[in-house]
């Protein structure tokens, strides 16, 4: 017996505008046909509709979860400050963390992710090799403060996740674990109905020897990554990576000063030497935890400070102001160059590879220098990937011109490691009777994000346009007409229920069918069932909410074709 919705009686409110701050599909979307209300910035409450549509997609991922042998708990989401003082993450989390104190004073946090308190629980309830391996999970309400919280539930300061955590002694059985994940969000995106793509990523402050992310491609992504059209790479924007030649730098000549007056930008220098900007070197000056380090790049490209933090992690990395510059007569501002740095480390993009030769700051008011070969005049402390990705550039497995698109991320998982069972001395006794340090993976899935990444790839000009699987009913039953079309609707509805199809029917009294009509495109359940004109013959009509197809069936028909469809 499934449940059998009557409109008459669901708080619902359907809008016919967008709201006035809306500017992604889901964002208005939901909000219009009813699934969610902004309760503050970045703060949802999930509506009934909404509410079911969660809870679909919250039961696929608990069976497939369940299906690898996962163990499923509910740790609190008011968390001590002591736990993520062990592993460093109070601080590294920086502003993104809900801190709180109790009438003694005590600190809090609102939990951002869980390793920590896992590692804890496990700590605390294993204690030998034969209780591993063990996968825990929970699907629970995440807090982060989030500056710009946007796109209706897609970035929000409180949201519902997934996360799954692996224990083991081996890191074979680690890779096991990981495995076992990768394929059940392979199942559970699948059962969804999400097109994703799986993608090389980088651990960043979480750490570990490696992660993927899987992103939903959709205009509204806040995340970008590169495909291949040749072979099947594909990566974050921040994990992708340059393979430089070294090139012959003996034909080139000694050093020259050049004189160039008002010339800070790359732009201006380009202009007034006549040459292009990528035979230019760039040298972009941050502090990393403090300290002031060089980045250079070819003058055409920029530095991406995201894919620089995710190296650099846990450091934090920002930029220089003109305050940096006092007492600093070896840096001049707008003319700085690798030769001659004093104490200062000089990372670089694996372009400005060793034996090539660049224009750059002379370290000296007004003053550039060309001929400056890299490996001769000036040593790199250290190669990282760091210049913003653009669509053409070379494929790290075949050479072939990358493609860019956005994607919403929906998922992530790594190999963990170490880190935070060294943090917190986590610990198991092996087979020879010897302390074990145990070895982690973490996993997580985005499940209000999964509603919105959903909406934006499933909905068309007419609305929402669900999944069965994750749709809040199977049938949307429209009574468009008067007292016979509704008792005929309500009578069909409790016979469709009765066999386990999960039916939404609309017995609004004093509404039009137009406006029914445009509520059940807008609401999206995948079958729209109507009793109308021909309801006195005991005919309906059935329409597929996707294709637009429409047939005319008896009621025996239609209830046989959904039971049987269900």
């Amino acid at each position: 017996m499934a449940q059998v919705q009557r409109m008459s009686r669901l708080m619902i409110k359907t809008l016919r505008d967008d709201p006035a701050d809306a500017e992604t599909l889901n964002h208005k979307l939901l909000v219009r046909a009813g699934y969610v209300r902004r309760t503050a910035a970045g703060i949802w409450t999930w509506l009934p509709l909404g509410k079911k549509v969660l809870e679909n997609i919250t039961r696929v991922v608990r069976e497939e979860m369940d299906a690898i042998g996962g163990q499923e708990v509910l740790l609190p989401a008011l968390l001590p400050k002591e736990s993520y003082d062990a592993s460093g993450r109070y601080d590294e989390y920086g502003d993104l963390l809900f801190r709180l104190k109790d009438r003694k004073g005590a600190e809090y946090l609102l939990g951002p992710t869980h390793e920590e308190i896992f590692t804890q629980v496990v700590k605390d309830q294993i204690t030998s090799y034969k209780d591993l391996p063990v996968i825990l999970y929970q699907i629970q309400t995440k807090y982060r403060d989030e500056a710009r919280p946007r796109a209706g539930v897609l970035r929000g300061r409180e949201f519902q996740m997934k996360d799954s955590y692996s224990f083991d002694t081996t890191d074979e059985g680690l890779i096991e674990a990981y495995q076992l994940h990768r394929a059940a969000y392979i199942r559970i995106f699948e059962r969804l109905g999400l097109d994703h793509r799986i993608v090389s990523a980088v651990s960043g402050a979480m750490g570990g020897s490696a992660s993927e992310e899987f992103l939903a491609p959709a205009p509204a992504g806040e995340d970008t990554f590169v495909d291949c059209p040749a072979c099947d790479y594909a990566a974050n924007t921040e994990a992708v990576t340059f393979k430089a030649t070294p090139a012959d730098g003996s034909a080139h000549g000694p050093v020259e000063e050049l004189d160039t007056p008002d010339t800070p930008t790359i732009e201006t220098l380009a202009a007034h030497l006549g040459v292009p900007a990528s035979a230019t070197l760039k040298n972009l000056l941050v502090k990393v935890d403090g300290e002031i380090v060089a980045v250079g790049v070819p003058g055409d490209r920029e530095v991406d400070l995201g894919k620089l933090g995710e190296h650099l992690a846990p450091a934090v990395v920002e930029l220089v102001t003109a305050e940096d510059f006092e007492g600093r007569p070896d840096l001049v501002r707008g003319y700085v160059g690798p030769q001659g740095l004093e104490k200062v480390r000089y990372i670089a993009d694996p372009r400005i590879a060793p034996g090539t030769a660049w224009i750059t700051g002379a370290n000296k008011p007004g003053t550039h220098a060309k001929n400056v070969v890299c490996g001769r005049d000036f040593e790199v402390d250290d190669y990282l990937d760091v210049v913003v990705v653009e669509a053409g550039d070379p494929c790290p497995r075949c050479g072939t011109g990358l493609k860019l698109d956005r994607a919403i991320e929906i998922g992530h998982i790594f190999q963990l490691g170490r880190k935070f069972a060294d943090a917190f001395q986590l610990d198991v006794l092996g087979q020879n009777g010897k302390p074990v340090r145990v070895t982690m993976g973490s996993y997580g899935i985005g499940v209000s994000r999964a509603v919105a990444a959903l909406a934006e790839q499933t909905a068309d000009a007419q609305g929402l346009c669900w999944p069965r699987e994750i749709a809040p009913a199977d049938v949307h039953l429209v009574a468009a007409g008067k007292a016979l079309q509704t008792e005929l609707a309500l009578d069909v509805a409790e016979k469709l229920g009765a066999a386990g199809v999960r039916v939404l029917v609309d017995d609004r009294a004093g509404v039009s069918p137009g406006v029914k009509f445009t509520d059940a495109e807008l609401i999206g359940v995948p079958k729209i069932l109507v009793a109308g004109r021909r309801s006195a013959e005991g005919v309906l009509e059935l329409k597929d909410r996707r294709t637009g197809e429409r047939e005319e069936l008896t009621v025996d028909e239609a209830i046989a074709r959904l039971v049987a469809q269900g």
